[in-house]
């Protein structure tokens, strides 16, 4: 035990200490007020305010505690019951370091020492220099003691369960003083937390200590005469913050909301049940002879439409989005617009003034050309711009503070993709009352890929402020889990089997099993798949109006005998479209039999303005689309026809009813709505067609009846495609049907409905309580 000279008893200064704290039971434990209140004393960055952890965990057990935005950023982290000392970044104190492990003999010296002791069960917990068991206090006997001490080592039982050999010397009271020393920090100004004998160590240096409440009554005793340790009431922060107050570490106003802190409490909001974060609004803003106006979306598919359909009841709701402003505190700007008072008269559109660089940095370049690479899987098409991330994070966190504005108590705050991605990392610290779930409209890429993203731990510490994250498939689920497995212990809570629902077996993207929930650093998060799907009802009513009809008759006409392929995908390198034209020249070589009876209808939609990335994939097409009908064209037949433009809806329509097989193959595809809107609207037309769908397209593993092909094999995606013409009447009609009725049953009501009830269902869950450590 060391014991400090009388002079280090002295009050501590207003802001200006270092606080060493347990984390399981006191840091982490508490009132959600007490926990914002303690995160806000060290986020506020003043340069007298220091933190270290003191853990028994080991460091892999602290990365998620790192990432968690309501839980303050460490200067220290004393771990592994004082045998790791690293720098808040991790980095290790090296004198300290290279001095224990100059001490420890080695794990495998340590078992073989122990081998002889049957009550000893190792821990399966990650740890450095030391050696945890659990046992019974009836185990621990001289003869383990007597070895213990042989090893070099000394012995630590904490809980009369938890029992670990470290180096001797070793433990968190006696790390913290070399820190202090290696550190220059003054003694007088630690005090140090905890709450269970295994922090006994740290009240033992005579610094000034507070011990929390419901804290074990045996670390209670063992220093209730001790003249600096404060034994507080509270439990956690609470205790903390009492503790701090006794010794003199805060001021009196302290706890008030740190001035950084931004204001949530506008008071004319705050009454949302529902909060959609969402980066466009729910209209279309355009300027009619001089004259901002607003007018209901283009599109009447897509997102937008279904998620308004939660709003035409009588509960008022909130739609985050930003609005395009030549300031962010333009003159005369209207933050709250309604935005259909006839159809949705309780929902109000929450706006966040961006500027055209905010977007063009934030979305058009940082989300397309740094995350749209590395969630797709071509990595070598990422760029990383440290300056373009920290503008990320600015339109993120403006995005946060509007939805915190918004949602009433207890309300849900449905966040959407991966552009909005550190939204809950921002949000959680502002409203721990709310729930807060996220869906993933793209992607989800497997971990290896997904960690080359210098933001991974960010990203993934910000999904886990979430109550629930969706994904369509059950893939993109397991890849997420794995990347969090990746940098942090994943307890999974449950899971759910994938069949008949999805493809397991044989499928590229298919799992026979799905996690539905998992518990990291203390807090629960459900997970689940909720493939978007298409409003089947709409096309079906759309391919019956006259329009269309003679659209569609009309495209009939034109193709006569020729059998139409239609395909439509936006101009973009992950849509595998110079594949799909090389697969095409190649039918037309290998099978000459097709020459003239096939004609390819290709429908490129154009990217955003501003996105260069993509100019050059479209010269590529416009020369690969010209060698092909140079090399094929007859007087009455062109084999291509290229349309580089976007078609209103009701044509598109007109050319899956027209056409008699899609041809969708993505070199990767979240999920792809163009699939399920073409089997829509054969089924509503009643004329079967086929359907070649991407094995990477996330739609593969719920269209049953699709015939997946390789879009990276190039004779299997002119091979299938062969297969696709020559099919008979008799398959097609069955493979549209089964098709069909997935796509009817599975709409976009259905899959908001259901994504929503998931989120109610997470939410009413018990909480879980922290482990004991």
């Amino acid at each position: 035990m060391t014991v400090l000279p009388r002079r280090w008893a002295t009050r501590l200064q207003p802001d200006h200490f270092v606080l060493a704290t347990d984390l399981d039971g006191t840091l982490l434990a508490g009132s959600l007020d007490a926990r914002r209140r303690v995160r806000e004393l060290f986020s506020a960055q003043q340069d007298g305010a220091r933190l270290v952890f003191v853990t028994g965990r080991g460091i892999e057990s602290i990365l998620p505690l790192l990432s968690d935005p309501t839980i303050p950023v460490p200067d220290y982290i004393i771990a592994d019951v004082g045998a790791t000392v690293v720098h808040g970044d991790l980095r290790p104190v090296d004198d300290i370091q290279q001095e224990i492990a100059a001490h420890w003999p080695g794990s495998q010296a340590v078992l073989k020492a122990l081998a002889g002791f049957p009550g000893l069960r190792r821990q399966s917990v990650p740890q450095e220099r030391r050696c945890s068991f659990l046992v019974t206090e009836g185990d621990v006997t001289p003869a383990l003691r007597a070895a213990v001490d042989a090893l070099g080592c000394d012995l630590l039982l904490s809980a009369g369960c938890y029992l670990d050999v470290l180096p001797r010397g070793v433990g968190k009271g006696p790390a913290l003083l070399r820190l202090a020393q290696a550190a220059g920090f003054d003694p007088s100004t630690i005090v140090v937390a905890g709450d269970t004998l295994n922090d006994l160590s740290m009240f033992e240096t005579g610094l000034h200590g507070i011990v929390v409440g419901q804290a074990e009554p045996a670390l209670v005793e063992a220093v209730r005469k001790r003249p600096l340790v404060h034994i507080a009431d509270g439990a956690g922060c609470d205790g903390i913050l009492e503790g701090l107050a006794h010794h003199g570490a805060l001021r009196a106003q302290q706890g008030a909301a740190a001035p950084d802190v931004p204001d949530v409490t506008d008071a004319a909001a705050g009454k949302a049940g529902l909060v959609m974060v969402y980066h466009r609004q729910p209209f279309d803003e355009v300027v009619e002879n001089g004259v901002p106006c607003r007018r209901r979306p283009r599109s009447p598919n897509g997102i937008i439409p279904t998620l308004l359909r939660f709003f035409a009841g009588s509960g008022r709701g909130s739609w985050v989005a930003w609005s395009q402003q030549e300031s962010r505190t333009p003159a005369g700007f209207e933050t709250h617009v309604v935005v259909d008072a006839e159809r949705y008269p309780s929902l109000v559109a929450a706006r966040v003034a961006l500027t055209a660089e905010d977007i063009d940095i934030f979305y058009k370049k940082f989300s397309k050309e740094a995350f749209w690479p590395i969630i797709f899987s071509f990595p070598d098409k990422a760029e990383f711009n440290q300056a373009h991330w920290e503008r990320f994070l600015e339109v993120n966190r403006l995005f946060a503070e509007q939805a915190a504005r918004e949602a009433g108590e207890g309300a849900v705050v449905w966040v959407h993709d991966y552009n909005l991605w550190m939204v809950p990392a921002f949000l959680r610290p502002l409203r721990p009352d709310l729930r807060i779930a996220f869906f993933h409209h793209t992607a989800f890429p497997s971990s290896d890929v997904f960690n080359i993203l210098p933001w991974r731990r960010d990203i993934i510490g910000s999904l886990l402020q979430c109550d629930y994250v969706g994904f369509h498939i059950p893939r993109y689920v397991e890849n997420f889990v794995d990347a969090v497995r990746s940098f942090a212990p994943v307890d999974v809570c449950g899971t759910a089997p994938c069949a008949p629902r999805f493809l397991t077996y044989g499928c590229a993207l298919g799992v026979d099993t799905m996690t539905s929930a998992i518990e990291v650093g203390g807090r629960r998060v459900a997970l689940g798949a909720h493939p978007v799907g298409t409003d089947a009802a709409m096309i079906e009513a759309l391919v019956a109006t006259p329009a269309v009809r003679a659209q569609a008759g009309a495209l009939r006409d034109y193709l006569g005998d020729v059998t139409g392929i239609v395909s439509i995908e936006r101009l973009d390198y992950v849509k595998g479209t110079l594949e799909k034209l090389q697969a095409f020249e190649r039918l037309l070589e290998q099978h000459p039999e097709h020459i003239g009876k096939v004609t390819l209808l290709n429908i490129i939609t154009p990217a955003a303005p501003g996105m260069d990335i993509y100019e050059n994939l479209r010269v590529e097409v416009d020369r690969t689309v010209g060698r092909i009908n140079g090399r094929f064209s007859t007087l009455g037949w062109v084999p291509v026809r290229y349309f580089y433009r976007s078609l209103p809806f009701d044509e598109v329509i007109a050319h899956y009813a027209a056409c008699d097989v899609a041809w969708i193959t993505p070199l990767r595809d979240g999920l792809n709505l163009v699939a399920k809107e073409f089997v829509a609207a054969k089924r509503a037309a009643g004329n079967p067609g086929v359907l070649i769908l991407s094995e990477f397209a996330g739609a593969a593993v719920e269209l049953h009846g699709a015939l997946l092909t390789n879009p990276y094999d190039a004779n299997a995606m002119t091979a299938t495609l062969h297969q696709a013409l020559s099919m008979g009447e008799d398959e097609r009609a069955y493979r549209t049907a089964r098709m069909g009725m997935i796509v009817a049953e599975h709409d976009v009501a259905r899959w908001g409905e259901d994504f929503l009830a998931a989120v109610n269902s997470a939410c009413a869950q018990p909480p879980l309580e922290a482990d004991a450590a």
